[in-house]
């Protein structure tokens, strides 16, 4: 159902996330008119990625909600699974934030937020090799945590050239909030 007011108009609203800077662009949060379950709101926009919750809330919450804890407080839900390890030099706040208020998003495999001078950094999205390739940083960033495993330096190289944001593997993109440096790591099925 179309929504009344234009959506651009509507997403200059949206609820600022430090760690997740525009959800639009990266799938998290999508057009598509909803009565959230949480404020009971009815609204442009759903978050449309992951929630780890006992409470099936899919596709129902709004990024207001998901913004200002309402939702991971009603629902006892997060947004990023805390599976992955946080370095120690990482404040407790950020970890809180990036799990219970910042939208997270689907990967193939487990997903994991990276982090960089002492923080949770930016999540900018899927991306591919052709992006990869305007990142030198990431780029790096991905060479050095692929080069810790098994696989030959050919092999790597290889495995970075398929690299896909719309296809697999894929590679999830990262900014430090404090230096700037692109990050990312990847995954497929």
């Amino acid at each position: 159902m179309a929504y009344d007011l234009p959506v651009q108009v509507d997403r200059d609203r949206l609820p600022s996330f430090r760690y997740h800077p525009d959800p639009v662009s990266t799938g998290s949060v999508v057009v598509d008119e909803v009565d959230c379950v949480c404020c009971g709101e009815r609204r442009a926009f759903v978050y449309a990625g992951p929630v780890y919750s006992v409470h099936d809330v899919r596709r129902v919450l709004c990024p207001w909600c998901i913004a200002d804890g309402r939702a991971a407080e009603m629902f006892d839900a997060q947004f990023t699974d805390v599976f992955w390890r946080v370095p120690d030099d990482v404040g407790a706040e950020a970890t809180e934030e990036v799990l219970r208020r910042t939208p997270g998003f689907s990967g193939w495999q487990q997903e994991r937020w990276l982090h960089h001078c002492g923080d949770a950094a930016e999540f900018h999205g899927p991306v591919g090799a052709t992006d990869l390739a305007e990142l030198p940083d990431a780029l790096v960033h991905l060479r050095s945590e692929l080069a810790s495993g098994p696989w030959s330096a050919a092999d790597v190289a290889l495995y970075l050239q398929a690299l896909s944001r719309d296809g697999q593997p894929t590679g999830y993109l990262f900014r430090c909030r404090h230096c700037g440096t692109h990050l990312a790591y990847s995954d497929s099925t």
